[in-house]
Formats: structure tokens, C-alpha cells, sequence
């Protein structure tokens, strides 16, 4: 099907929605709302925490991740008097969360509230130190306390407790290859896991048997998987070395891999070294968790605001595997609508196998690829499309995404930058820079992975 060619002026609005519809699915998992709503027992699963944390006398804070000053902020309004002690461990306030965010905003409760600064995406000296003050904080917890643990993306490399001999760098290094190899966050986080003390329910191991644990978490995993998200501090794991050392392998990464990784992965599997918390253990029983936000609630917030400003949604599926084949499977699926002012909408997480020493992330890959492919097939059609990350960050760049149309490649074209090479580079960042459609939103103090919204025949 053909579709008459729009005007400037209505592809400006059509533009605008794509804003709007993504700024409603990002405030939907506003973590102080979302806090809220799971303190206030108005989540499916959250009643009995909801009645716990109402009813317990004593309560300590531990928050990690993007999100994390704006959850303590909101449990630390609800905890009130109880709240006994607080850790935050979050990137510096520039780089993750909007001013609202400040656990400052509790100020009968703030002075008992430390913040400490740390590294994202790759640990540092900073994420050591605050993997040692997490495992002292938690360890302080006496019998009848509770402790409230806020996670939220990101919260993996912001706190790390090394594993035997493997050193901070190795573990950079190993978590590095992973990524440029296209490795999903479950691989990624099955190998963090079995190189920590912290992580696969280390952070569990830490804390008094008297103490009772509640994981309130604000999820950037598909499929809200408990043992993925953070790499699971508090919770069951059921992976083991031998499962590690498969992700290295099935990613080539195995004989390149650091020799004090590859020993400690060996000895593991060996049973030289105690495994990770597995399912059934009895330190399980005084922990309750509940998804307090994630990326099915932005996508809903999405939907709502798609359909007041008067389109028809239509949900894709997730967003997963190699971020070039999302894009050109979107395109291909947007090309095909009939229907007027229909808004396509799709979440997740997709991979990049770095290739090329470029700029970008997976959002912008996801997006060059799908122009690309417009180019290729769908040149006459009303199509204009956002990919963005709902954390307002997309790989090592300061832009959340990127919005494309089928002209986006002709417009490369006039402005001296190739799509096709500027995808095998990775370099989407430039590509889209030089055409003014990068979206910048500055970091939104959340993070529930990325979000596809297309506008067809608007």
C-alpha cells in the first residue's frame, strides 16, 4: 500500500507525539510513584509488604540503582521515625536523577540517609567501596528489624564484592567483551553473579536470620527475572559456574577470557567454591519481593496516551536479540499497516555486537537499522518512528534514541552521512547528530529498558 506524502507540518505533529507518548510511558515509572503505589498495597502481589512495612518498628534502607535516590526518597517518606539508618548507592545526580529525585526531599529523615557516588556501566574503585559499605550495611541489621531493598537498573556495576582472586579489572575486562559480543543481560549477569560475593544472593548471606527482607524493585529486564535484575543480591540463583563458563564459551570469549576468571569459573564448577544462593535455601523465607514498576507499565502509559491523541495502538512484541534485525523487522512490520493513525508500540532490551569503533547505543543502532530498511521498501509511506531508552541514556552517548522516518537515510545522504557505514561503525550517534534527530532528554531517574513508538499514516 502507497500512502500520500505528509506535510512538514504534520510530520511536526506526528513528532511531537512520539515525544509525548514516550514522556507518558517514562512517567509512569517515576520511581517515587511507583514506591508509592507498592507501599500503599495498590500493586498485585504488594498487600503483605505493603503490611509489613507498615507494621515494622525498625526499618533500614538499602537502595541501589538509577532510580535509587528517588525510591529511598519515597520509602524513606513512608518509613518516617521508623527509618533507623539509609545507603544509597546511585551515579552521580547529573547522570541519574532529575532534581525531584533528591532523598533530600524527606528532610525529617534525610540526615539518616548516606548517598554514596559510584560507577556505571563499568565498576570502578568507587563501586568497590560501595559494595563493601552495602555487605557492612546489611550486616548491621539486628533480629526484628526489616530491610528494604530498593533496586533499580543499574544497580550491578554501582555496587561490586570481588570472588576470591578475580580483581576488579578482570571483571571489567570479562563484562566489557561480554557486551561488545552482543551477550544478553541474563548472560551478562550469570557470569557478574559467579565472580561476586555480593551478587546471586550474597548480599542475602550478609544479614542477621532474624532479619526479615523486602526486595522492592524497579525492573529493566524482560520477563521481570529476579535473579537478573541487580544480579539478583537477595535472591535465589539458579545458575551455576558451569553455566558461566557456557555463556564465555557460547560467546567466544572463553579462551580470551582472564586467566584468574577462567581459574575461579574452573574451581567453581569444581565445587572448590560454595555456589550462589540456590532455590530452596531456608534464608529464603524472610524474603518477600514485588516488581514495584517495569517495562509492561511504561508501555501501558503509552497506549493511553497513543489512543488520546487519537491512534489506534497496535503492541509488537518485545524488543530482543540483535539490535539491527529489531530495526528491520519493525520497519518491515510498520510498512505494512493499512490503517490510519495507528501507533505501533514495542519494549525491551535488544544486543549490539560492537563491529566498529563508532558512537551509539542500542536504541540508535535499533533506529539506523530501521531506516535502512524504510529506505529500502517504504520510501512513500507515512512512517516516523522514536527508539529510546527509558532511562534517558543509550550507551556511552547523551541521548535517550533516536527518531527516524523513510527519509532519514535520503537526508543522511544530503548532510555527508552514510547510513549503511555509519551502522557497520556503530556510529549512529553521528549519523543521527548530523540529521538533528537524536533525542536528548537528559537522564530520567528511571529505568525500565527501551521503548519503540511508531506513528503510521498519521
Amino acid at each position: 500500500m502507497t500512502s500520500t506524502p505528509t506535510s512538514p507540518a504534520s510530520q511536526s505533529r506526528a513528532r511531537a507525539d512520539l515525544l509525548r507518548i514516550y514522556a507518558a510511558a517514562v512517567a509512569a515509572a517515576d520511581p517515587r510513584r511507583v514506591v508509592a503505589r507498592a507501599l500503599a498495597g495498590e500493586i498485585a502481589g504488594a498487600e503483605a509488604i505493603a503490611r509489613q512495612v507498615a507494621e515494622s518498628r525498625a526499618i533500614r534502607i538499602l537502595a541501589v540503582g538509577k532510580a535509587a535516590r528517588g525510591m529511598a526518597a519515597e520509602a524513606a517518606r513512608w518509613c518516617g521515625d521508623r527509618l533507623i539508618d539509609g545507603l544509597v548507592i546511585a551515579p552521580p545526580a547529573e547522570e541519574s536523577a532529575r532534581p525531584a529525585a533528591s532523598v533530600t526531599d524527606a528532610p525529617a529523615t534525610a540526615e539518616r540517609i548516606r548517598v554514596m557516588v559510584a560507577a556505571h556501566p563499568l565498576p570502578d574503585a568507587t563501586s568497590a567501596a560501595a559494595g563493601c559499605a552495602a555487605l557492612e550495611f546489611a550486616a548491621r541489621a539486628a533480629p526484628g528489624e526489616l530491610l528494604v531493598l530498593a533496586l533499580s537498573g543499574g544497580a550491578s556495576s554501582l555496587m561490586v564484592a570481588g570472588a576470591g582472586a578475580v580483581t576488579l579489572e578482570d571483571k571489567n575486562a570479562i563484562a566489557a567483551a561480554l557486551m561488545r559480543a552482543g551477550a544478553t543481560i541474563r548472560e551478562l549477569n550469570i557470569v557478574r553473579r559467579h565472580l561476586s560475593a555480593l551478587k546471586g544472593g550474597g548480599l542475602l548471606r550478609a544479614v542477621a536470620p532474624a532479619v526479615a527482607i523486602v526486595n522492592l524493585i524497579l525492573s529493566d529486564v524482560a520477563g521481570n527475572d529476579l535473579a537478573t535484575i541487580g544480579s539478583g543480591p537477595a535472591v535465589a540463583d539458579p545458575s551455576t559456574y558451569t553455566d558461566a563458563i557456557a555463556v564465555l564459551k557460547r560467546r567466544g570469549l572463553w579462551g580470551r577470557a582472564p586467566e584468574r576468571v577462567r581459574d575461579h569459573l574452573e574451581c567453581g564448577a569444581a565445587g572448590e567454591f560454595v555456589e550462589t544462593l540456590k532455590p530452596g535455601d531456608p534464608a529464603l523465607a524472610r524474603v518477600a519481593s514485588v516488581i514495584a514498576g517495569d517495562n509492561r507499565l511504561a508501555l501501558e502509559a503509552a497506549a493511553g496516551a497513543a489512543g488520546t491523541l487519537g491512534y489506534r495502538v497496535e503492541l509488537w512484541g518485545e524488543l530482543k536479540g540483535e539490535a539491527n534485525d529489531a530495526g528491520r523487522v519493525l520497519a518491515d512490520y510498520a510498512g505494512a499497516i493499512a490503517g490510519d493513525r495507528v501507533c505501533v508500540l514495542a519494549g525491551g532490551e535488544p544486543v549490539v555486537t560492537v563491529k566498529g569503533g563508532g558512537r551509539g547505543g542500542r536504541a540508535q543502532q535499533c533506529a539506523l537499522a530501521m531506516a535502512i530498511a524504510l529506505d529500502a521498501t517504504a520510501r512513500d509511506r507515512r512512517i516516523v518512528a522514536l527508539f529510546a531508552g527509558t532511562d534517558g541514556i543509550d550507551g556511552p552517548t547523551d541521548a535517550a534514541g533516536a527518531i527516524v522516518t523513510p527519509a532519514s537515510v535520503a537526508r543522511g545522504a544530503e548532510a555527508q552521512a552514510d547510513a549503511a557505514a555509519s551502522l557497520m561503525r556503530n556510529d549512529a550517534y553521528n549519523f543521527f547528530h548530523a540529521l538533528g534527530d537524536l533525542v536528548i532528554t537528559g537522564p530520567t531517574g528511571t529505568n525500565v529498558a527501551d521503548l519503540f513508538v511508531g506513528l503510521v499514516n498519521y
